[in-house]
């Protein structure tokens, strides 16, 4: 047998989907995915930098926002048509939501941010989960984050959201793991990239301190290893999750935070 075959973190012959692939963690995860071997298909509201991502990789592109379920379901079925099977879930597709305090915060924007990370992320799921389960096979990697396990201000919509991702997450592992799907978690703490330069500047505007003071305060003192984490660090531990690496994990949840405990 060849070494590759015998090599646990390759996803040969695998098709995975990547929801948000177009930048940031979507885009270092696809990247991964497909050094992998995978066939990746990058979806999001915007098909320019999809393209842009897949012709990068030889992957396909397919415009979808994960808020509107028929757009959901008419991209899973041109996604499985590709192989004719959906072998791993990336759910990634969300947005930082609105940077208020709960007493002031707009609520139009409040659920507007839930419809994304949280109901776009259960479209997503339903329709992975039906396909998985036909299949009896699968990985599901659902992206939640540090805010995930622990509360932070001015941030009551995303932190609802990826609360949510968690326990769905461990309520999902155990209804599919009997057709041998499994499901878990990514917790990314503070990602570099464009993201998180407009939270930093939406917070400095807020709070009326500079953009260096809440930066290292918050996210690169704080800590253990004194940095920002990068996409592909986040990209990696996905492959982890969705490769046979951790084919006896599922119901977990694993923090890639540069050491915030």
């Amino acid at each position: 047998m060849s070494p590759i075959s015998n090599d646990k973190s390759r996803l040969d012959g695998k098709l995975a989907i990547v929801t948000g692939g177009g930048s940031g963690i979507g885009e270092a995860t696809a990247k991964t995915f497909a050094e992998a071997g995978a066939t990746v298909v990058v979806t999001g509201r915007r098909l320019e930098p999809l393209q842009r991502v897949a012709d990068a990789l030889g992957g396909h592109a397919l415009a979808c926002d994960v808020s509107d379920q028929a757009q959901v379901r008419a991209m899973f079925a041109d996604a499985q048509a590709i192989t004719g099977a959906v072998d791993v879930l990336v759910n990634n597709a969300g947005g930082p939501g609105p940077i208020a305090p709960v007493a002031e915060v707009d609520m139009g924007d409040w659920v507007a941010c839930m419809n994304v990370n949280l109901v776009g992320a259960m479209y997503c799921l339903q329709e992975a989960a039906r396909i998985m389960s036909a299949q009896r096979s699968g990985s599901i990697i659902n992206m939640s984050s540090l805010m995930g396990i622990q509360g932070y201000p001015m941030r009551s919509a995303y932190v609802a959201s990826k609360f949510a991702l968690i326990g769905i997450t461990e309520t999902m592992a155990r209804e599919l793991g009997p057709v041998g799907v499994r499901v878990n978690a990514l917790m990314p703490g503070a990602v570099s990239g464009e993201n998180m330069d407009r939270i930093l500047a939406r917070r400095a505007e807020a709070e009326g301190r500079p953009v260096e003071e809440i930066e290292r305060e918050n996210y690169t003192d704080v800590a253990a290893l004194k940095r920002w984490v990068a996409p592909e660090e986040v990209g990696r531990a996905a492959l982890y999750y969705a490769s046979d690496l951790s084919s006896a994990i599922t119901g977990d949840k694993m923090k890639v935070d540069c050491g915030r405990f």
